[in-house]
Order: structure tokens, then C-alpha cells, then sequence
């Protein structure tokens, strides 16, 4: 193989080649190009490719022992991946060399770049060994504070309040909320970018609405000053998780290993409403209402001519077809809660489903002599 070649090649295509009989490596070279020829498009034909450099030299070492022959087969590829791949599998329809019998089977397809990357890295690790050996420590005292230098320049403002913020805080679906800038700048020395600081003990109008629209966790110092930013961000924002500096410590004062700690050992916001003593309200998960779902459900449904009874989880009960939906809701129990059909809404079905608390009723219309009765919810396409 010339330099140009080991420097544009990217596979080795690696084969093993038996042949009933002894043959050279001529032999098999002829056979490779002359029974692949036509075989594939002109953009694939061997002889061509090789003309333009796309493939090297083909490589054969072959042994004639005992009447048979068996060797290797290496051919260089400078073309894509699946190009590569189809070339190597053409090999496998060759079966004669000169007046021999032959079968020659694809070992591997070897990626050049790979091995590369394997002894970059491993020469890469060598490298920086040798250079940890030389690090002294001024010199880390310096590294360290370009690094302090670098994390001050990094800290950004948030909000009319200018809130002190990690650089990730917009584009980050998960927030942290800490207590001061002195935590916030903490958190960016271990590589964590999204805390922001309410600055005080009252959580500003900003972090609350900020709360709103993010996957939240409070990770508040281990103090009576984070139980109290706590039980206010608990009233005024929403949060998902809770986590804690160790008591009587906070969170500016934390090492590397205290913050990945105290982040995977969060809990989930509700285990804590208890222990604060602050009653919120349930918020019902983000995502689609109910109204949009059973909509979803009827669209599934038109032109099936079936019914759906569903409980209040929206799990079907029972799906039968239209004509027998009177019947069957006669004989479901109180777990029903909806009732979705490709159909017209009936008063007489309409009583049905009052008398056994249904809450919705789904149809494509609603007959127009039909009293609608206010417990149950009729939605129509």
C-alpha cells in the first residue's frame, strides 16, 4: 500500500479464500475483478474505482497445501460506509479461481479511523500523565483562580430583579433555586449552570413565574433561613423537588462531592408538604385535559360504528358496538365514568348514563329533542 493510499483509506475489507486445487494470487486477483464485473452499477465496479483510487491495492497471501489453497484477502476502501458494505458482500458470490472450485468468505470490515482514535486516545492519556507529573503547585493555585476568574465572568442576570443565574437557566427545562449569588457561583466552580438565587428569604415574582414553566428543585442551605425561603416557595411557586446543604451547613460552602450528593438524594416536593406544615393544593400534572382526550378518543373511533365505556383514568370497561351500547350501560357498575361513540346522542341513552353517574358522554352529534341534564358533560365533533 502507497502513502496516498494508507492516508485516504477508511476500511480494510479482510477475507478468507479456499479453492479446491492450488492457485496464485494472480488467479485470485483475476477472479475478483472478473467475476464482480457487471455484477453491481458502474459507480461500483471494481476496475473503475481502482482507476480513480477509491480502492487500493488488493492484497492476497495464499498457501497451497495438499492440493488446496487458502489465504487471506485485504482490499482497502476509501468509500462510505455502505458502499463498502456492498463491495465486501459481492466478494462472497465468487466461485471459481482459474479452473478451481472457490469459496471465499468476509471475516470483518475493519474501520482505519477507529483504530486511529484508539491510539490518539491512548497516546492523548500518556500525554496528559506526563503533564500532570509537571503540574506544580503554583501552578494550580494559578489554574485555580483563572478558573474563579472564568466563573465570575460566567454568572449571568436574570430577570427586572437581575438575579443572580447560571448561564443555562433560559434554555434549561430543569432549574435550580438556591438562596444567594455566593451558592450560584459555587454551583458554576463544579459545572452546574442552571441555579438561580432569590437573594433574601421573600422568593420574587420573577423565580415564582419562572417556577411555572420549568422542572424545579430547591436546593436551599441547611439552615432556619432555607426552611424559611422553603415554605415561601412552597405558597408562591411550583416545585418538583426538594434538597437540602447538611444541616447547619450551606450551600456556597459545599464540596464537589457534597453538591452531586445532595442532587442525586432530592425528594419529590410532595413527601415534604407534611414535614413544613404548608397545605397546598394538588396541582394536577401538566398535559392534555380531559375534554381534549376523550375528543382524541372519538376521532379514533368515527366510522368504526363502536362505543367505548371508560372509567375515570380513561381505561376502557367495555367497547362494543353502537347498537348494543343502551344494553351494555344498563348493566355497568358505578366504575364508569364516559361513554365515547361513533353515533348520535339519544335522550333515552342520555337517561341511561344519568342513572348510572356517568359524567361524559362523546358523541359525533346529539339528537335535537335531547334535554341535556347538568351533572353529565356532552361534547359533540
Amino acid at each position: 500500500m502507497g502513502k496516498e493510499e494508507i492516508s485516504t483509506t477508511k476500511y480494510l475489507i479482510h477475507a478468507q479464500i479456499n479453492a479446491n486445487g492450488i492457485v496464485e494470487k494472480p488467479d485470485v486477483v483475476g477472479a475478483i475483478f472478473g467475476q464482480t464485473e457487471g455484477l453491481l452499477s458502474n459507480d461500483l465496479d471494481l476496475r473503475e474505482l481502482q482507476k480513480t483510487g477509491r480502492i487500493g491495492r488488493i492484497k492476497v497471501n495464499i498457501n497451497s497445501k495438499a492440493g488446496r489453497s487458502k489465504g487471506e484477502i485485504v482490499i482497502p476502501s476509501s468509500l462510505d460506509r455502505v458502499e463498502t458494505a456492498i463491495l465486501a458482500a459481492s466478494l462472497e458470490t465468487i466461485n471459481r479461481v482459474g479452473p478451481c472450485e472457490a469459496y471465499i468468505q468476509v471475516s470483518k470490515v475493519e474501520d482505519v479511523r477507529a483504530v486511529k482514535r484508539r491510539k490518539v486516545v491512548d497516546r492523548a492519556k500518556e500525554l496528559y500523565k506526563g503533564m500532570m507529573e509537571e503540574v506544580t503547585p503554583e501552578s494550580l493555585k494559578m489554574i485555580e483562580e483563572v478558573k474563579e476568574a472564568m466563573r465570575i465572568h460566567e454568572i449571568a442576570e436574570y430577570g427586572d430583579e437581575r438575579l443572580p443565574a447560571g448561564p443555562n437557566v433560559i434554555s434549561s427545562d430543569a432549574i435550580l433555586v438556591v438562596e444567594g449569588r455566593a451558592d450560584v457561583l459555587n454551583l458554576l466552580r463544579y459545572g452546574v449552570k442552571n441555579s438561580i438565587a432569590v437573594e433574601g428569604v421573600s422568593v420574587p415574582k420573577t423565580v415564582a413565574e419562572l417556577t411555572k414553566h420549568k422542572t424545579v428543585t430547591a436546593f436551599l442551605d441547611g439552615d432556619r433561613g432555607g426552611d424559611l425561603i422553603l415554605k415561601e416557595l412552597l405558597q408562591v411557586g411550583e416545585v418538583d423537588y426538594v434538597t437540602r446543604a447538611p444541616r447547619g451547613k450551606e450551600v456556597e460552602d459545599l464540596t464537589k462531592d457534597e453538591v452531586m450528593v445532595a442532587l442525586r438524594d432530592k425528594i419529590p416536593v410532595e413527601q415534604i408538604y407534611q414535614d413544613v406544615g404548608v397545605k397546598v393544593e394538588k396541582v394536577e400534572p401538566k398535559g392534555p385535559d380531559k375534554n381534549t382526550l376523550l375528543k382524541g378518543i372519538l376521532k379514533e373511533l368515527e366510522g368504526s360504528g363502536n362505543a367505548e365505556i371508560l372509567d375515570d383514568a380513561l381505561n376502557i370497561l367495555k367497547e362494543v358496538k353502537v347498537e348494543n351500547l343502551y344494553d351494555e350501560l344498563k348493566s355497568v357498575d358505578n366504575s364508569a365514568y364516559a361513554v365515547v361513540f361513533d353515533g348520535v346522542i339519544s335522550q333515552r341513552l342520555i337517561d341511561m348514563a344519568k342513572e348510572k353517574g356517568l359524567k361524559h358522554i362523546v358523541a359525533v352529534r346529539m339528537s335535537e329533542v335531547v334535554k341535556k341534564p347538568s351533572p353529565i358533560k356532552v361534547i359533540t365533533r
